[in-house]
């Protein structure tokens, strides 16, 4: 069994509190817009990192991360990816994905809308994990942990809150 950590939009924003909420993980995944590559390098440091790119991100980080990352983990099929939509509303480029693969847990960011939704058409959970940063229309800053593998497959599902954006931006 894994413990994973989630997050997305950091928008080159990453404080304390989001680092020690990911210390109990085994691996971090991020669903794109990064901003500093400092971000990475930063969480790289505290777990193996697997991150995609997202439409804020320099061409330094699209060189080093894909826009897609497909794989498997504890018996489950994985697609993350930064712009993608959520059930009954995925991009034409996801939908194709999620029709060729068979994909068990699909990530992705972009909207700064925490959503965990089971898709019963593509039998698959969806997470986006929010908005882990300070820029954007969100209010609370949040990401996920939860563990894959087991009987249960997915399991243990947290939300983390960070605080309020705006409070944490002005600072």
């Amino acid at each position: 069994m894994k413990r994973i950590g989630i997050l997305s939009d950091t928008h080159s924003y990453l404080d304390e509190p989001l680092i020690k909420f990911f210390e109990e993980c085994d691996e971090i995944w991020h669903a794109g817009d990064i901003g500093d590559r400092l971000v990475t390098d930063t969480l790289a440091e505290l777990r193996p990192l697997r991150a995609v790119y997202g439409n804020i991100d320099t061409p330094e980080l699209r060189q080093q991360f894909p826009e897609n990352q497909i794989f498997e983990l504890e018996g489950l099929k994985v697609l993350i990816t930064h712009i993608g939509g959520y059930p009954g509303r995925y991009t034409s480029r996801v939908k194709d994905i999620l029709l060729k693969e068979n994909i068990d847990l699909y990530v992705c960011g972009h909207s700064h809308i925490l959503k965990v939704m089971h898709d019963p058409v593509f039998d698959l959970l969806h997470i986006n994990p929010g908005a882990a940063g300070v820029s954007g229309f969100h209010t609370v800053r949040t990401a996920v942990r939860l563990t894959l593998g087991g009987e249960e497959k997915i399991s243990n599902l947290q939300v983390g809150e960070f605080g309020d954006r705006v409070q944490k931006r002005s600072q």
